[in-house]
Order: C-alpha cells, then structure tokens, then sequence
C-alpha cells in the first residue's frame, strides 16, 4: 500500500467507526425505557406476583363453592339391574330393571352452613389482601431495581470522570517533575491515586452489571436501560408532613393488618361454628323417579311378577340432634379458642410491625430529603474548592495532593447526592407501602420525572 492512501483509507475507517457508534448510541437511546414500561412488563412476567394473582382468583371460586351450601341440590340418577331367578317348578324367569330419577335435597336450618359461607368471604378478602401485598411489593421492587441501576451508572460516570481528572494531573505531575518545577512525591501521589482509581471503575463497572443482571430478571427483558432523572432534579414534597396521619391510615389500609384483622374474624366464626356443632340440624329431601322391569314372562303372568312402568314421588324432613360425640365436639371448640387467641396475638404483631415501618418510612424520606439539601450545597461548595485549588497549584501555592484531594471531594459527593436522590423516591414508595396508600398511579408519578 502506498504512503498517500494510508491517511485516506484511515480517515475512512475512523468515519465507519465513527458511524457504528453512533448506531449503537441511537440503539441504546431508543431502548430506554421507563419505570412505568418496566413495571407493566414486570406484571406480565413476575413469578410471584402471577401466583398471587392466581390465588386471588381461585379465592373467588371457593368462596362461590360455600355460598352453594344455602342452595338446593339437585342430582340425576338411573341404573339397570339383570335378575335371574329359578322357580321350585324348575322355570327359570329373567328381568330387567331399569330406574330413573331425580333426587334434591336442601338444608333448611344448619347454622354451620352459614358460618362456612362467612369464612368463605373472609378468606376472599384474605387473597386479595395477598394480591395487593404482591402488588405492592412489585413496585417497590421494581423501583429499587430500576433506581439501582441509575445508581450504579452514576457511581461509574463518577470514578471515569474521577479517573481521567488524576490522569491528567498525573500528567502535569510528571511535566513538572521533569522541567524540575515539582518533586517525585507528586508524580508518586497522582499514580497512587490512579492506579486506586482504576481499581474502583472495575469495581463500579461488575457492580452495574450485577445490578442490570437484577433488573432483567424482574421484567423479563435483557439490556434493560432505565431512562435518567431531568435535570435540575425536583423531588416531590411529602404529605401529609406530620407523622400520625401515615400511622393512621397504615393501621386501616395496609394490607397486612387488614388480613391479619381477617384472620381474627375467620378463627371466630371457626370457633362459632365449633360450638354449633352439636345443635340441631334440619334437612328437606325429596326424589321422583320412574322404574321399568320387563321379564321374560308374558300376558297375566308376566304382569303378576312385576313387569311393567311404575312412577314413584317423596318429600321428607330430616331432624338430626347429636348427642354424644365422645368428647370430640367439646375439645374442638377449645381448640378453636386458642386459635383465635393465637389469630390475635398475630393480629397485635402485624399492627406494631407496620407501625415501626411506617415511622421508619416517614423519618426515612425525612432524612435523605434534608440529605439532598445538604449534599447540593456541598456539591456547590467542591465546585468552588477544586476551582480554587487549582488556580493555587498553577501558582504554587498549593501541591498536587490538595488538587487530588479536591477532585475526589467533589466526584463522592455528586454521587452521594445522586444516591440521596433516587433512596428519597424509593423510600417515599415503601412509606406509601406500609402506610397501605401505595398504588400502580405512584409509578406515573414518578415517571414524569425522567427523561422524556
């Protein structure tokens, strides 16, 4: 190849590279996606959230099984039967019987019954507690994935940018070192400092792909790109600002103690329908039905031996009182006590649970809202501090190391602050959680703070 078309064929090339990357830069931006696209693609493929809801819907179905005890039954029924039978003559004689029917039954007092049908709604709205709980949790799940990742990119863009900033003070270390203006120690400080830097971007760089690793798993996508917070960020206000109003509303919304508070309710109608069970019971039957027999005989004869259609019709009522069922009635009414006293203890459990969560929640978003605050005017501050450092070390009155220092100060706190950020959104989320407020509608109020 001659010397004049190398520079063309290597401008060539650098354009084709120049154009593939842009390519997969305009790829990557169209695949950004947003936490209301992920969350509603996590709906469709996570595992759990899938079984609750199945669960709720098999609920639904059961209790339809209990409400079926305070209806009549109704059953079809009919048979043949073959007979043979020898005579002291020696005549033999062969039939045929064949029935039909119908046979329905109803239960006109049994207290049990409806018992069972209140447990039966109880345990409906049990399911549906757990549907919402796994509702819930996706979000809150989703979101911190979803927020993990924006994290783990920002911690990256930060030890890059913090490691191309030593790298060019290192530089300058070196010129100096070697014009004699500055000594070794600096050259020795800025490579230090380097080589850690480089150690922390491989670092940075797993611990992104771990977390996109997490996210992917979540909604069932790989090279998920969650899209970033606008820029100047604006987190919303918390309300209402004074705590009780969130215990309150936990303690009758969240979906824990309202199963738990289910519960109760089901172990006391175990325990009324345990001690019922030894009352009286009343039940209506009643049946039509036709028979045929036809026999091998005729005339007079065979008519004499039965053969012929006959129909038939009854109507009962059936009175059961049961009077000694050998201590077993007796011991499953405690037994159902304990139950419930164990269903109310669990019933305390949950409420001093949700509320520790709900305080913690409310003086979390508290903290890291003031954090936010914090960290914004000591980002401004670094700012300043490493522009006034490095004027001085042009000037000499200040070392290399006050610089590195400077630049390090200034790239922790930015992703401290980018941290505080996205921990306020998410811990917003799980106050509105174990406050019982959280809904599918929060997702979107967060997401008209990405990017477009």
């Amino acid at each position: 190849m001659s010397d004049h078309r190398a520079p063309v064929l290597r401008q060539r090339y650098s354009r084709l590279a120049a154009a593939i990357a842009l390519g997969v830069f305009a790829s990557a931006g169209a695949q950004a996606q947003s936490l209301q696209q992920l969350y509603d693609a996590a709906r469709a493929y996570d595992a759990t959230y899938l079984s609750a809801r199945a669960a709720a819907e098999s609920a639904e179905y059961r209790a339809a099984q209990a409400d079926a005890l305070g209806r009549p039954a109704l059953g079809l029924g009919a048979g043949t039967t073959l007979a043979r039978a020898e005579a002291p003559s020696g005549l033999g004689v062969s039939s045929t019987t064949t029935t039909a029917g119908l046979k329905g039954s109803y239960a006109i007092y049994n207290r049990a019954n409806g018992f069972t049908i209140e447990q039966a709604q109880r345990s409906l709205g049990v399911a549906k507690a757990d549907l919402e709980t796994a509702e819930q949790d996706l979000i809150v799940r989703v979101a911190q994935a979803y927020f993990d990742v924006l994290g783990a990119q920002d911690v990256l863009s930060s030890t890059q940018a913090n490691k191309k900033a030593i790298a060019e003070q290192l530089a300058s270390a070196k010129r100096n070192f070697e014009v004699g203006t500055s000594t070794i120690t600096d050259t020795r400080e800025a490579q230090a400092r380097y080589d850690r830097a480089v150690a922390q971007e491989i670092a940075a760089e797993n611990d992104l792909r771990v977390k996109r690793v997490a996210i992917d798993q979540i909604v069932g996508r790989n090279g998920v790109e969650p899209k970033p917070l606008v820029q100047p960020v604006a987190l919303p206000a918390l309300l209402p600002l004074t705590l009780d109003p969130w215990v309150a509303q936990a303690d009758e919304q969240n979906p824990s103690v309202r199963k738990a508070r289910l519960g109760l309710e089901v172990a006391q109608l175990e325990t009324k329908k345990a001690r019922v069970a030894d009352g009286v019971t009343v039940d209506m039957t009643g049946s039509v039905g036709l028979q045929n027999v036809h026999n091998s005989l005729s005339g007079a004869a065979a008519a004499a031996a039965g053969a012929g259609t006959s129909k038939s019709a009854s109507v009962g009522v059936s009175i059961t009182y049961p009077l000694y069922t050998g201590g077993a009635s007796q011991n499953r009414v405690l037994e159902t006590m304990k139950l419930e006293e164990k269903s109310r203890n669990d019933l305390d459990y949950v409420r001093r649970l949700v509320n520790e969560s709900t305080r913690r929640g409310f003086f979390g978003v508290q903290s890291l809202t003031a954090q936010v605050k914090a960290l914004e005017a000591a980002e401004a501050s670094s700012k300043l501090a490493l522009e006034a450092t490095q004027v001085g070390y042009k000037v000499g009155v200040r070392v290399n190391l006050d610089v590195l220092n400077a630049q390090t100060q200034l790239y922790s706190t930015q992703s401290d602050l980018a941290k505080a950020r996205y921990d306020v959104l998410v811990t917003g989320l799980k106050l509105r959680q174990a406050a019982g407020q959280l809904k599918p509608e929060d997702i979107g109020a967060i997401n008209v703070l990405l990017v477009k």
